[in-house]
Protein backbone atom coordinates (compact mmCIF):
# COMPACT_ATOMS: atom_id res chain seq x y z
CA UNK A 1 0.00 0.00 0.00
CA UNK A 2 1.42 3.40 -1.02
CA UNK A 3 0.95 6.11 1.60
CA UNK A 4 2.08 9.19 -0.39
CA UNK A 5 2.13 8.55 -4.15
CA UNK A 6 3.16 12.14 -4.92
CA UNK A 7 6.62 11.55 -3.46
CA UNK A 8 6.96 7.76 -3.46
CA UNK A 9 6.09 7.54 -7.18
CA UNK A 10 7.59 10.88 -8.25
CA UNK A 11 9.21 11.18 -11.66
CA UNK A 12 12.93 10.48 -11.02
CA UNK A 13 14.09 13.62 -12.81
CA UNK A 14 11.68 15.79 -10.81
CA UNK A 15 12.99 14.13 -7.66
CA UNK A 16 16.58 14.91 -8.61
CA UNK A 17 15.67 18.59 -8.98
CA UNK A 18 14.02 18.51 -5.56
CA UNK A 19 17.07 16.81 -4.07
CA UNK A 20 19.45 19.36 -5.57
CA UNK A 21 17.45 22.29 -4.20
CA UNK A 22 17.39 20.63 -0.77
CA UNK A 23 21.14 19.88 -0.92
CA UNK A 24 22.00 23.48 -1.78
CA UNK A 25 19.87 24.74 1.09
CA UNK A 26 21.44 22.21 3.46
CA UNK A 27 24.99 23.18 2.52
CA UNK A 28 24.19 26.86 3.06
CA UNK A 29 22.52 26.18 6.42
CA UNK A 30 25.37 24.06 7.73
CA UNK A 31 28.04 26.53 6.60
CA UNK A 32 26.21 29.44 8.21
CA UNK A 33 25.08 27.81 11.45
CA UNK A 34 27.38 24.92 12.37
CA UNK A 35 31.04 25.84 13.09
CA UNK A 36 32.10 22.19 12.72
CA UNK A 37 30.93 22.05 9.10
CA UNK A 38 32.17 25.55 8.30
CA UNK A 39 35.67 24.60 9.46
CA UNK A 40 35.54 21.36 7.49
CA UNK A 41 34.46 23.12 4.30
CA UNK A 42 37.00 25.90 4.74
CA UNK A 43 39.71 23.32 5.27
CA UNK A 44 38.77 21.66 1.98
CA UNK A 45 38.65 24.98 0.15
CA UNK A 46 34.95 24.73 -0.70
CA UNK A 47 31.77 26.53 0.27
CA UNK A 48 28.05 26.02 -0.15
CA UNK A 49 28.06 27.96 -3.44
CA UNK A 50 30.16 25.19 -5.01
CA UNK A 51 27.14 22.86 -5.16
CA UNK A 52 25.74 23.09 -8.70
CA UNK A 53 24.68 19.47 -9.26
CA UNK A 54 23.95 16.38 -7.20
CA UNK A 55 27.33 15.00 -8.28
CA UNK A 56 28.96 17.93 -6.47
CA UNK A 57 28.03 16.27 -3.20
CA UNK A 58 31.31 14.38 -3.60
CA UNK A 59 33.14 17.67 -2.99
CA UNK A 60 31.55 18.00 0.45
CA UNK A 61 32.98 16.48 3.64
CA UNK A 62 31.96 13.20 5.23
CA UNK A 63 30.58 13.02 8.77
CA UNK A 64 31.46 10.11 11.07
CA UNK A 65 30.17 8.80 14.38
CA UNK A 66 33.37 10.11 16.01
CA UNK A 67 32.46 13.59 14.75
CA UNK A 68 29.10 13.29 16.50
CA UNK A 69 30.71 12.18 19.74
CA UNK A 70 33.28 14.99 19.65
CA UNK A 71 30.45 17.50 19.22
CA UNK A 72 28.34 16.03 22.06
CA UNK A 73 25.94 17.28 23.29
CA UNK A 74 24.86 20.13 21.02
CA UNK A 75 27.77 21.06 18.80
CA UNK A 76 25.91 20.09 15.61
CA UNK A 77 22.70 22.00 16.33
CA UNK A 78 21.77 23.93 13.19
CA UNK A 79 18.84 25.99 14.49
CA UNK A 80 18.00 28.05 17.59
CA UNK A 81 17.70 25.83 20.67
CA UNK A 82 14.19 27.06 21.45
CA UNK A 83 12.93 25.39 18.25
CA UNK A 84 13.88 21.91 19.50
CA UNK A 85 10.88 19.91 20.74
CA UNK A 86 12.37 16.42 21.17
CA UNK A 87 15.77 14.76 21.65
CA UNK A 88 16.88 11.17 21.07
CA UNK A 89 20.28 9.56 21.42
CA UNK A 90 22.15 6.27 21.26
CA UNK A 91 23.09 4.29 24.35
CA UNK A 92 26.68 5.51 24.29
CA UNK A 93 28.02 2.11 25.36
CA UNK A 94 31.20 2.62 23.32
CA UNK A 95 31.74 6.30 24.11
CA UNK A 96 29.74 9.51 24.22
CA UNK A 97 26.20 9.00 22.88
CA UNK A 98 25.23 10.41 19.50
CA UNK A 99 22.44 12.95 19.68
CA UNK A 100 19.57 13.67 17.30
CA UNK A 101 17.53 16.81 17.96
CA UNK A 102 14.15 17.44 16.34
CA UNK A 103 12.16 20.54 15.53
CA UNK A 104 8.41 20.15 15.05
CA UNK A 105 9.02 19.96 11.29
CA UNK A 106 11.51 17.14 11.89
CA UNK A 107 8.92 15.22 13.91
CA UNK A 108 6.40 15.69 11.10
CA UNK A 109 8.96 14.38 8.59
CA UNK A 110 9.62 11.37 10.82
CA UNK A 111 5.89 10.67 11.08
CA UNK A 112 5.61 10.83 7.29
CA UNK A 113 8.61 8.53 6.74
CA UNK A 114 7.28 5.94 9.18
CA UNK A 115 3.74 6.16 7.81
CA UNK A 116 5.18 5.25 4.40
CA UNK A 117 7.17 2.44 6.03
CA UNK A 118 4.26 0.82 7.87
CA UNK A 119 1.85 1.35 4.97
CA UNK A 120 4.23 -0.53 2.66
CA UNK A 121 3.85 -3.50 5.04
CA UNK A 122 0.08 -3.30 4.76
CA UNK A 123 -0.73 -1.22 7.84
CA UNK A 124 -4.06 0.66 7.70
CA UNK A 125 -6.25 2.52 10.15
CA UNK A 126 -7.98 -0.82 10.84
CA UNK A 127 -4.84 -2.39 12.31
CA UNK A 128 -3.80 -2.89 15.93
CA UNK A 129 -0.04 -2.35 16.09
CA UNK A 130 1.81 -4.01 18.97
CA UNK A 131 4.96 -1.90 19.20
CA UNK A 132 7.72 -3.79 21.02
CA UNK A 133 10.60 -1.52 20.09
CA UNK A 134 12.11 0.25 23.10
CA UNK A 135 10.73 3.65 24.05
CA UNK A 136 12.64 6.51 25.68
CA UNK A 137 15.81 7.97 24.15
CA UNK A 138 16.00 5.05 21.70
CA UNK A 139 14.30 6.00 18.40
CA UNK A 140 12.71 2.61 17.60
CA UNK A 141 9.62 2.77 19.80
CA UNK A 142 8.69 6.43 19.21
CA UNK A 143 9.32 6.13 15.44
CA UNK A 144 6.97 3.20 14.94
CA UNK A 145 4.47 4.83 17.32
CA UNK A 146 4.44 8.09 15.33
CA UNK A 147 4.01 6.25 12.03
CA UNK A 148 1.08 4.14 13.23
CA UNK A 149 -0.67 7.19 14.71
CA UNK A 150 -0.19 9.09 11.45
CA UNK A 151 -1.89 6.29 9.53
CA UNK A 152 -4.67 6.23 12.12
CA UNK A 153 -4.00 2.70 13.43
CA UNK A 154 -4.49 1.69 17.05
CA UNK A 155 -1.16 1.43 18.91
CA UNK A 156 -0.23 -0.77 21.85
CA UNK A 157 2.95 0.94 23.17
CA UNK A 158 4.40 -2.17 24.81
CA UNK A 159 8.13 -1.36 24.52
CA UNK A 160 10.53 -4.30 24.83
CA UNK A 161 10.64 -7.01 27.50
CA UNK A 162 8.07 -8.65 29.81
CA UNK A 163 7.39 -11.31 27.20
CA UNK A 164 4.56 -13.11 29.07
CA UNK A 165 2.66 -9.82 29.16
CA UNK A 166 3.43 -9.25 25.46
CA UNK A 167 1.87 -12.59 24.59
CA UNK A 168 -1.14 -11.98 26.83
CA UNK A 169 -1.83 -8.61 25.21
CA UNK A 170 -1.30 -10.04 21.73
CA UNK A 171 -4.05 -12.58 22.43
CA UNK A 172 -6.46 -10.40 24.40
CA UNK A 173 -6.36 -7.32 22.15
CA UNK A 174 -6.04 -9.15 18.83
CA UNK A 175 -2.88 -7.42 17.61
CA UNK A 176 -2.64 -7.57 13.83
CA UNK A 177 0.84 -6.09 13.35
CA UNK A 178 4.08 -6.57 15.29
CA UNK A 179 7.02 -4.16 15.36
CA UNK A 180 10.29 -5.13 17.09
CA UNK A 181 13.78 -6.46 16.42
CA UNK A 182 13.79 -9.76 14.50
CA UNK A 183 15.69 -11.50 17.30
CA UNK A 184 13.03 -10.48 19.82
CA UNK A 185 10.28 -11.70 17.47
CA UNK A 186 11.94 -15.14 17.53
CA UNK A 187 12.34 -15.02 21.29
CA UNK A 188 8.63 -14.25 21.69
CA UNK A 189 7.87 -17.20 19.40
CA UNK A 190 9.96 -19.49 21.62
CA UNK A 191 8.14 -18.29 24.73
CA UNK A 192 4.80 -18.76 22.99
CA UNK A 193 5.60 -22.44 22.39
CA UNK A 194 6.51 -22.86 26.07
CA UNK A 195 3.21 -21.22 27.05
CA UNK A 196 1.21 -23.43 24.69
CA UNK A 197 0.22 -20.54 22.43
CA UNK A 198 -0.07 -21.15 18.68
CA UNK A 199 0.84 -17.77 17.17
CA UNK A 200 -0.40 -18.89 13.76
CA UNK A 201 -3.95 -18.94 15.11
CA UNK A 202 -3.78 -15.31 16.28
CA UNK A 203 -4.76 -12.29 14.12
CA UNK A 204 -1.14 -10.99 13.90
CA UNK A 205 -0.38 -11.32 10.20
CA UNK A 206 2.38 -8.83 9.43
CA UNK A 207 5.41 -7.32 11.07
CA UNK A 208 8.09 -4.67 10.57
CA UNK A 209 11.45 -5.75 11.90
CA UNK A 210 14.74 -3.86 12.03
CA UNK A 211 17.47 -2.28 14.22
CA UNK A 212 19.82 -5.22 13.50
CA UNK A 213 20.96 -7.14 10.40
CA UNK A 214 18.96 -10.31 9.73
CA UNK A 215 19.05 -12.90 7.00
CA UNK A 216 16.48 -14.09 4.49
CA UNK A 217 16.36 -17.42 6.30
CA UNK A 218 15.61 -15.65 9.58
CA UNK A 219 12.69 -13.96 7.80
CA UNK A 220 11.37 -17.37 6.74
CA UNK A 221 11.71 -18.62 10.31
CA UNK A 222 9.67 -15.69 11.69
CA UNK A 223 7.03 -16.03 8.98
CA UNK A 224 6.70 -19.75 9.64
CA UNK A 225 6.35 -19.39 13.41
CA UNK A 226 3.79 -16.56 13.26
CA UNK A 227 2.08 -17.30 9.97
CA UNK A 228 2.77 -13.69 9.01
CA UNK A 229 4.48 -11.59 6.35
CA UNK A 230 7.73 -10.15 7.75
CA UNK A 231 9.12 -6.87 6.37
CA UNK A 232 12.59 -5.40 6.77
CA UNK A 233 12.89 -1.73 7.73
CA UNK A 234 15.98 0.45 8.10
CA UNK A 235 16.99 3.55 9.99
CA UNK A 236 19.48 4.87 12.50
CA UNK A 237 19.42 7.34 15.36
CA UNK A 238 21.94 9.65 13.71
CA UNK A 239 19.75 10.25 10.65
CA UNK A 240 16.22 10.32 12.10
CA UNK A 241 15.53 6.86 13.53
CA UNK A 242 13.55 4.15 11.69
CA UNK A 243 11.95 5.28 8.44
CA UNK A 244 14.98 5.83 6.23
CA UNK A 245 14.14 2.80 4.05
CA UNK A 246 11.55 0.04 3.92
CA UNK A 247 10.43 -3.04 2.02
CA UNK A 248 7.27 -3.11 -0.08
CA UNK A 249 5.20 -6.19 -0.90
CA UNK A 250 7.73 -7.20 -3.60
CA UNK A 251 10.48 -7.55 -0.95
CA UNK A 252 13.20 -7.00 -3.55
CA UNK A 253 15.21 -4.45 -1.62
CA UNK A 254 14.31 -1.53 0.65
CA UNK A 255 12.98 1.70 -0.86
CA UNK A 256 14.90 4.74 0.42
CA UNK A 257 12.83 7.85 1.13
CA UNK A 258 14.93 9.77 -1.37
CA UNK A 259 13.14 13.07 -1.05
CA UNK A 260 14.24 13.09 2.60
CA UNK A 261 17.58 11.23 2.57
CA UNK A 262 20.19 11.22 -0.20
CA UNK A 263 22.07 7.88 -0.48
CA UNK A 264 25.57 7.13 -1.74
CA UNK A 265 27.68 3.97 -1.73
CA UNK A 266 31.41 4.36 -1.16
CA UNK A 267 34.46 2.15 -0.86
CA UNK A 268 34.93 2.05 2.93
CA UNK A 269 38.71 2.06 2.55
CA UNK A 270 39.19 4.84 0.00
CA UNK A 271 35.98 6.86 0.31
CA UNK A 272 35.54 6.68 -3.47
CA UNK A 273 31.95 6.69 -4.76
CA UNK A 274 30.84 3.34 -6.20
CA UNK A 275 28.28 2.66 -8.91
CA UNK A 276 24.82 1.12 -8.58
CA UNK A 277 25.06 -2.59 -7.86
CA UNK A 278 28.52 -2.31 -6.28
CA UNK A 279 28.66 -3.38 -2.66
CA UNK A 280 30.10 -0.83 -0.25
CA UNK A 281 29.37 1.46 2.71
CA UNK A 282 26.08 3.36 2.75
CA UNK A 283 26.41 7.14 3.16
CA UNK A 284 23.34 9.27 3.91
CA UNK A 285 22.64 13.00 3.79
CA UNK A 286 19.58 14.39 5.59
CA UNK A 287 18.07 16.67 2.94
CA UNK A 288 15.28 18.23 5.00
CA UNK A 289 16.31 17.98 8.66
CA UNK A 290 16.38 21.21 10.70
CA UNK A 291 17.60 20.28 14.20
CA UNK A 292 20.75 18.27 13.62
CA UNK A 293 21.07 17.73 9.86
CA UNK A 294 24.02 15.61 8.72
CA UNK A 295 26.10 15.83 5.59
CA UNK A 296 27.37 12.59 4.01
CA UNK A 297 27.10 10.50 7.17
CA UNK A 298 29.08 7.26 7.00
CA UNK A 299 26.68 4.66 8.37
CA UNK A 300 29.21 1.77 8.34
CA UNK A 301 26.43 -0.44 6.95
CA UNK A 302 27.30 -2.54 3.91
CA UNK A 303 24.84 -2.72 1.00
CA UNK A 304 24.36 -1.67 -2.63
CA UNK A 305 21.80 0.40 -4.56
CA UNK A 306 19.21 -0.90 -7.04
CA UNK A 307 17.76 1.44 -9.71
CA UNK A 308 15.63 -1.01 -11.71
CA UNK A 309 11.87 -0.31 -11.57
CA UNK A 310 9.97 -2.04 -8.77
CA UNK A 311 6.71 -3.86 -9.41
CA UNK A 312 5.03 -1.91 -6.59
CA UNK A 313 5.12 1.31 -8.65
CA UNK A 314 7.44 3.28 -6.35
CA UNK A 315 10.24 5.04 -8.18
CA UNK A 316 12.53 5.54 -5.17
CA UNK A 317 15.91 3.85 -5.33
CA UNK A 318 16.22 0.61 -3.35
CA UNK A 319 19.03 -0.71 -1.22
CA UNK A 320 19.78 -4.39 -0.72
CA UNK A 321 19.12 -5.53 2.84
CA UNK A 322 22.14 -4.86 5.05
CA UNK A 323 24.89 -7.48 4.74
CA UNK A 324 26.56 -6.31 7.95
CA UNK A 325 28.59 -3.42 9.31
CA UNK A 326 32.19 -2.54 8.66
CA UNK A 327 32.75 -2.57 12.42
CA UNK A 328 30.95 -5.95 12.83
CA UNK A 329 32.90 -7.63 10.05
CA UNK A 330 35.28 -10.28 11.34
CA UNK A 331 38.55 -10.89 9.56
CA UNK A 332 39.38 -14.51 10.27
CA UNK A 333 42.79 -15.54 8.96
CA UNK A 334 42.43 -13.04 6.12
CA UNK A 335 38.82 -13.92 5.24
CA UNK A 336 36.07 -11.31 5.68
CA UNK A 337 33.07 -12.79 7.50
CA UNK A 338 29.81 -11.14 8.58
CA UNK A 339 27.68 -12.72 11.33
CA UNK A 340 24.69 -12.56 8.99
CA UNK A 341 26.49 -14.95 6.61
CA UNK A 342 26.85 -17.48 9.40
CA UNK A 343 23.20 -17.04 10.32
CA UNK A 344 22.10 -17.51 6.71
CA UNK A 345 24.01 -20.77 6.44
CA UNK A 346 22.99 -22.00 9.88
CA UNK A 347 19.23 -21.69 9.53
CA UNK A 348 19.34 -23.95 6.46
CA UNK A 349 20.63 -26.82 8.62
CA UNK A 350 17.87 -29.00 10.04
CA UNK A 351 18.07 -29.59 13.77
CA UNK A 352 19.43 -26.17 14.78
CA UNK A 353 17.64 -23.28 16.44
CA UNK A 354 18.11 -19.73 15.05
CA UNK A 355 20.29 -18.78 18.01
CA UNK A 356 24.08 -18.71 17.87
CA UNK A 357 27.16 -17.02 19.33
CA UNK A 358 30.55 -16.51 17.68
CA UNK A 359 33.55 -16.43 20.02
CA UNK A 360 36.89 -15.40 18.55
CA UNK A 361 40.19 -15.92 20.38
CA UNK A 362 43.86 -15.54 19.53
CA UNK A 363 45.50 -18.95 19.86
CA UNK A 364 48.91 -19.76 21.27
CA UNK A 365 50.34 -19.82 17.76
CA UNK A 366 48.89 -16.32 17.16
CA UNK A 367 46.33 -17.69 14.72
CA UNK A 368 42.65 -16.83 15.06
CA UNK A 369 40.49 -19.50 16.66
CA UNK A 370 36.72 -19.34 16.15
CA UNK A 371 34.12 -21.19 18.16
CA UNK A 372 30.56 -21.20 16.88
CA UNK A 373 28.08 -22.02 19.63
CA UNK A 374 24.81 -23.28 18.14
CA UNK A 375 21.57 -24.12 19.90
CA UNK A 376 20.16 -27.51 18.92
CA UNK A 377 16.51 -28.49 18.92
CA UNK A 378 15.38 -30.26 22.07
CA UNK A 379 14.80 -33.65 20.43
CA UNK A 380 18.46 -33.89 19.38
CA UNK A 381 19.60 -33.97 23.02
CA UNK A 382 17.57 -37.12 23.62
CA UNK A 383 19.17 -38.79 20.60
CA UNK A 384 22.29 -40.91 20.47
CA UNK A 385 25.68 -39.19 20.69
CA UNK A 386 26.41 -40.10 17.09
CA UNK A 387 23.47 -37.94 15.99
CA UNK A 388 24.96 -34.88 17.66
CA UNK A 389 28.38 -35.65 16.20
CA UNK A 390 26.88 -35.94 12.73
CA UNK A 391 25.14 -32.58 13.15
CA UNK A 392 28.35 -30.94 14.40
CA UNK A 393 30.29 -32.32 11.44
CA UNK A 394 27.61 -31.08 9.02
CA UNK A 395 27.73 -27.54 10.44
CA UNK A 396 31.53 -27.48 10.19
CA UNK A 397 31.36 -28.71 6.60
CA UNK A 398 28.72 -26.14 5.58
CA UNK A 399 30.66 -23.26 7.15
CA UNK A 400 33.91 -24.36 5.48
CA UNK A 401 32.15 -24.61 2.12
CA UNK A 402 30.20 -21.35 2.25
CA UNK A 403 32.56 -19.12 4.22
CA UNK A 404 35.96 -20.65 3.43
CA UNK A 405 36.95 -20.78 7.10
CA UNK A 406 37.34 -23.66 9.52
CA UNK A 407 35.83 -23.22 12.95
CA UNK A 408 35.09 -25.21 16.06
CA UNK A 409 31.40 -25.98 16.55
CA UNK A 410 29.95 -26.34 20.03
CA UNK A 411 26.39 -27.65 20.23
CA UNK A 412 24.44 -26.34 23.20
CA UNK A 413 20.98 -27.03 24.59
CA UNK A 414 17.96 -24.83 23.77
CA UNK A 415 17.80 -21.48 25.60
CA UNK A 416 21.48 -21.72 26.62
CA UNK A 417 22.52 -18.66 24.61
CA UNK A 418 21.49 -15.38 26.24
CA UNK A 419 18.50 -13.67 24.65
CA UNK A 420 18.14 -9.93 24.11
CA UNK A 421 15.03 -7.77 24.40
CA UNK A 422 16.59 -5.35 21.90
CA UNK A 423 19.51 -5.77 19.52
CA UNK A 424 21.05 -9.21 19.71
CA UNK A 425 24.74 -9.75 20.53
CA UNK A 426 26.16 -12.32 18.16
CA UNK A 427 29.94 -11.88 18.50
CA UNK A 428 32.43 -11.96 21.37
CA UNK A 429 35.82 -10.98 19.93
CA UNK A 430 38.42 -11.58 22.63
CA UNK A 431 41.22 -10.53 20.29
CA UNK A 432 40.47 -6.90 21.15
CA UNK A 433 40.91 -7.41 24.87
Amino acid sequence: MIYNAEYECMDPEARRKLQLASLKNLAETLYANVPFYRQKMDGMGICSRDVHSLEDIEKLPFTTKDDLRINYPRGLLACPKDRIVEVHMSSGTTGKPVVDEYTQKDINIWREAMARTLSAAGCTRDDIVQNCYGYGLFTGGPGAHYGALTIGAEVLPMSSGNTPRQLMVMQDFGSTMLTCTPSYALYMAEEAVEAGIDLRKLPVCKGCFGAEPWSENMRKEIESRYGMKAYDIYGLTEIIGPGVAFECEAQQGLHINEDLFYPEIIDPETGKTLGDGEKGELVLTTLTKEGTPLLRYRTRDITYLIREPCTCGRTMVRMHRIFGRTDDMLIIRGVNVFPSQIEQALIEIEGTEPQYLIVVNRGENRLDEVELQVEVKKEFFTDETKGLEALRAKIQSVMASKLQISLKVKLVEPKTIERSMGKSKRVIDNRKI
